[in-house]
This record gives structure tokens, sequence and C-alpha cells, in this order.
């Protein structure tokens, strides 16, 4: 039923979605959603930019700006500062995991290890989540990899 359920979300997406062309980098798809604005600074501010546009591929699991918005006040500006640029990309690596993994690959249970180099876990009860982050829209394909929207930002574990 979950499957099921999930399928049609990606189906119905896949329609949805028709100005998000594989032809586009992750960076550019993201970038054209109009969706994703705090996500494209804080690239540009951790010095990630040219990574997600290279060959890949890449699986990114991308805040919202309102998953960014929902963060306590000032905690974004605050990241976006020279001074935590270490912090950001940290962050920022949290939600890439190498290779393209879609929705049909997910499982229950299923660990997969970052750029970061901690372990994201991938839960199907209820909806696809990773580390709880709701996949809003799944399987947004570009040139070098997968984009998985979610609905909040993931920490690494510190």
């Amino acid at each position: 039923m979950i499957r099921r359920t999930f399928l049609a979300l990606t189906a119905a997406t896949a329609f949805a979605m028709p100005a998000f062309a594989e032809d586009k980098d992750i960076v550019d798809t993201a970038v054209a959603a109009g969706s994703f604005n705090t996500l494209a600074a804080a690239l540009t501010a951790a010095g990630l930019v040219e990574t997600l546009k290279g060959e890949g591929p890449f699986t990114v699991f991308a805040p919202t700006d309102a998953a960014f918005a929902a963060l306590p006040a000032g905690t974004v500006e605050d990241l976006l500062k020279p001074e935590n640029k270490d912090k950001l990309v940290s962050i920022l690596t949290y939600h890439v995991v190498p290779g393209k993994v879609m929705s049909t690959d997910l499982t229950e249970g299923m660990t997969a290890a970052t750029v970061n180099g901690a372990e994201v876990t991938i839960t199907l009860d209820g909806g696809p989540k990773v580390n709880g982050a709701v996949i809003s829209m799944p399987d947004v394909a570009a040139s070098n990899g997968v984009i998985h929207v979610i609905d909040s930002v993931i920490l690494p574990p510190m």
C-alpha cells in the first residue's frame, strides 16, 4: 500500500513538473524550480555550487525555502556568515548521497552514507522520509543525479 501510494505520488509529480528537464544539472534544476532560493544561497556561501554541477551522479535531499524558514530565527543568516562556512558545508553535504538513488530504491530502515560522512536513515511508514523529513516530491531528474524535495532541514549528528 505504501509503495503504491509512493509510486502514485511519483507519477503525479512527473506529470506536474514538465519544467524540470534532465538536461539541467542539480543546481540549475533547483534554481529553475523557484522554491530553493535559500538552498542556492547556502550552496554558494559554502562553495559547493561547482561540485553539484559536476559529473556526479548525486542524490540530493533538497530542503525548500519553507524548510529553511522553519529553522529558529537568525539561523540561516548566521550559517551564511563566512566564519561559519565549515558548519554550513557539514550541514549541506549531509543532504547529499553519492550515486543516483531513486524512490523505487528506497526501503524501510535503509541507511545511506552522505558526502558529509555520516549516515541518513530512510523510513517509509506513513510516507517516505529521510531522518524524519518528509520527502514531498521524489525523483526530480537532473542530468547529474536526482533531487528528492524534503520539508525540513536535516542536521548531521554532532
